[in-house]
């Protein structure tokens, strides 16, 4: 059995005097103990949303549907008090901005001590020392003093090391990172992967990283999963993706990354127009006004999301492209498989 396994998960959001919008249409993933998985996309592809709706983080006029299990119990069931048991003991989260996610009233002793005296029943004492430890894993200088501050005090990048120690220190069974080396300088950067690598591979906590850097799933993640417009348009593990990319959205990602191998002065491709906002759908694949190799079907088709075994792997994607017999994608003018 999975560790933490995802089917059809859908997120929507009421609006007053107009239809709900879908920000999120049926993404199925599966994480197992010990596993890595990358989640990319252009921000308001509904990343950051599938890992709310899960964790029942939704603003309040949200709304999740579908299965969301933790070892076998489904998230989405739960009621407020059975997820707070979890949210930061099980599962951890390391959101995106710390400036939103960090309390200005509480020191940073009381919200890093607070989780671990609630779950694991630690004096004030022994939560403090461990909270300190986790600061210095994160290259916090003198965390035994700086642990008192309030966040205002310490620079945005070390506000972001404080979620990171805070996550980490627990010790979850599923970590997720939602954009956790944005904020830090390539240095730090290289020290908290060192460090979610050292988790994964000694404690088999499984991540799920949410990520616009390539990089970073490309040294980090097992499998990866890319998303557009809210949907799941590619499948496959991390090399075999970066090999061998089977959607024209993820050829565009990937052309879009600085190569050294590049010829000298080539300007990197970029993928044009801008992606479409939720509740402005039409009736085929979302990523055709901006797919210069899409067909007459990819405007009034939505592709389904298929298996497609290119030997050795077998990876899954949503497009109506055909691939060659050698498995590459069949490129188009403006696409570059």
């Amino acid at each position: 059995m999975a560790l933490l396994e995802v089917q059809d998960l859908s997120v929507r959001f009421e609006r007053r005097d107009e239809p709900p919008v879908t920000v999120v249409h049926d993404v199925s993933f599966s994480l197992e103990a010990g596993g890595t998985l990358g989640i990319v996309g252009e921000s308001g592809s509904g990343k950051s949303q599938t890992v709310m709706g899960l964790l029942g983080l939704l603003a309040s006029h949200g709304r999740a549907t579908g299965h969301a299990r933790l070892r076998g119990e489904n998230l989405l069931d739960m009621k407020p008090r059975a997820l707070n048991r979890i949210r930061g003991d099980r599962i951890a989260m390391i959101f995106q901005d710390p400036m939103t996610s960090l309390n200005p009233f509480l020191t940073v002793e009381r919200q890093m001590t607070e989780a671990l005296q609630l779950h694991r029943r630690v004096t004030r004492r022994t939560a403090r020392q461990r909270a300190i430890e986790a600061l210095e894993r994160v290259r916090i200088p003198d965390a035994a003093r700086r642990i008192a501050m309030y966040p205002h005090e310490f620079s945005g990048g070390m506000r972001q090391r404080v979620l990171i120690a805070a996550a980490l220190m627990m010790e979850p069974d599923v970590l997720i990172a939602d954009e956790p080396t944005t904020a830090l300088d390539v240095t730090v950067q290289a020290q908290i992967m060192a460090l979610l690598r050292e988790m994964n591979r000694e404690r088999g906590t499984a991540i799920l990283l949410i990520t616009h850097d390539m990089g970073v799933v490309a040294e980090l993640c097992d499998d990866v999963m890319v998303m557009y417009a809210g949907r799941e348009v590619e499948k496959a593990s991390a090399r075999a993706l970066f090999e061998q990319p089977l959607h024209p959205y993820t050829v565009g990602l990937l052309g879009a990354l600085p190569r050294l191998d590049a010829p000298g002065g080539a300007p990197l491709r970029t993928i044009p127009g801008n992606p479409p906002m939720p509740g402005n759908l039409g009736p085929g694949c979302a990523f055709a006004p901006r797919c210069a190799a899409a067909l007459e079907r990819c405007r009034t088709q939505m592709p389904p999301l298929e298996s497609v075994a290119t030997p050795p792997h077998t990876r899954a994607r949503a497009c109506h492209l055909p691939i060659r017999h050698d498995g590459a994608l069949r490129a188009a003018p403006g696409v570059h498989a």
